[in-house]
């Protein structure tokens, strides 16, 4: 019955509207307080907050000096009830009491962010992967220049390389030689139009020698106009190889480059996983050697794909190269022959066989009309 005076006279306090205690029973609250705190905790050190009826917040009981006392604080703390304390739990709150004994409240749950990437981190270790790449490579490179090291050979397609690049130096010498036919034969119609405008004028200035004048303008014509047919089979016979050999052909010999890198690359690091194995085996040089594998597998199946690449690029090359080539040689000599033997009509015959249109002179050049 003692100890529930105390607590039937805290349950009485009036409060105002403003959660405030009223002057008149703050003298017999804190008495009775007093009589119900545990031994060595005087009212002195503790500290009384309440709140209006409209708070959610239970009444906490804190350990410090009370306003007006002198006394030293002591490192005593009463919790919140249950109610507060489920409450806080479900909040995600922790309670927090460092070594000097006052509790803090610490809101909010702990996220743990994942790392986060560095730009400049990953590109340090680009640049990392490629020097040691490119050190690999280098090294193989001398070793086999020098005689030292050992390169991987596929015989038959090596000699398929060699023939090609061998090819393609004749292709272009043809080449060459057709430009310089083509632009000869373009200077001598040229000059034959030239000269049958100059008979055709003397012709009819000449009366004496009209007949003759005549003539000649109308043979140095013909022959201006059976060039002009020659020169447009020559001309497409020229884009037609010059497709062939800087096109087609050379679109092989840049997959024959890649071929050649990824060989070097295979054969560096075979090297290195070689002299790997060859060494001692023990807990350091275990994660290397199984490192070093896995990078000679990944360079090995990336050789193997490039090899079939350039394999299946230079058959369906040697198919479409004696299918060009058969073409155009065909056309290129039945022109030369119609041309020199005066068949006009079959040099005709021979641009309509391959479907070869000529540009007549001043054909692209826009009407006066147009111009308007």
């Amino acid at each position: 019955m003692a100890q529930e005076s105390p607590k039937n006279s805290a349950a009485e306090i009036p409060v105002t509207s403003n959660g405030q205690l009223e002057d008149s029973h703050e003298h017999s609250f804190n008495r009775d307080l007093k009589r119900s705190l545990p031994v060595g905790l005087g009212l002195s050190e503790t500290k009384i907050t309440s709140h209006g009826f409209d708070s959610t917040k239970e009444g906490v009981v804190e350990a410090g000096p009370f306003p007006g006392s002198s006394a030293s604080p002591k490192s005593s703390v009463i919790s919140p009830s249950s109610a507060a304390a489920s409450r806080l739990a479900g909040q995600g709150c922790d309670l927090i009491i460092p070594t000097g004994g006052r509790a803090q409240q610490k809101s909010g749950p702990v996220v743990l962010a994942d790392e986060v990437k560095n730009p400049a981190m990953e590109k340090l270790e680009l640049v990392r992967k490629w020097s040691l790449n490119t050190y690999k490579c280098t090294r193989q490179i001398i070793s086999e220049k020098l005689g030292r090291g050992s390169r991987t050979v596929d015989l038959e397609l090596e000699a398929q390389i060699d023939i090609l690049r061998e090819n393609k130096k004749k292709y272009e010498n043809i080449l060459k030689l057709a430009q310089t036919l083509s632009t000869q034969l373009f200077q001598m119609v040229h000059t034959q139009r030239q000269l049958g405008d100059a008979f055709a004028d003397l012709s009819l200035k000449s009366l004496e020698l009209h007949e003759e004048f005549g003539y000649n303008a109308d043979t140095q014509k013909l022959l201006a106009k059976n060039g002009e047919t020659l020169l447009g089979a020559i001309n497409f016979f020229i884009a037609s190889v010059n497709t062939l050999v800087n096109k087609t052909i050379e679109d092989t010999l840049l997959t024959v480059k890649q071929y050649e890198s990824a060989r070097i690359e295979y054969d560096a690091y075979r090297t290195d996983l070689e002299e790997l194995n060859l060494g001692p085996r023990d807990a350091n040089t275990l994660p290397k050697i199984e490192q070093s594998q896995q990078l000679f597998q990944v360079h090995k199946e990336k050789y193997d794909k490039m090899r079939n690449d350039v394999s299946i690029k230079l058959k369906f090359l040697e198919e479409n190269k004696v299918k060009v080539l058969h073409n155009q040689l065909v056309l290129f000599h039945n022109a030369i022959a119609a041309y020199f033997a005066g068949n006009q009509k079959q040099l005709d015959q021979t641009l309509k066989q391959f479907h070869i249109k000529l540009k007549t002179p001043g054909a692209d050049a826009p009407s006066w009309l147009e111009e308007q």
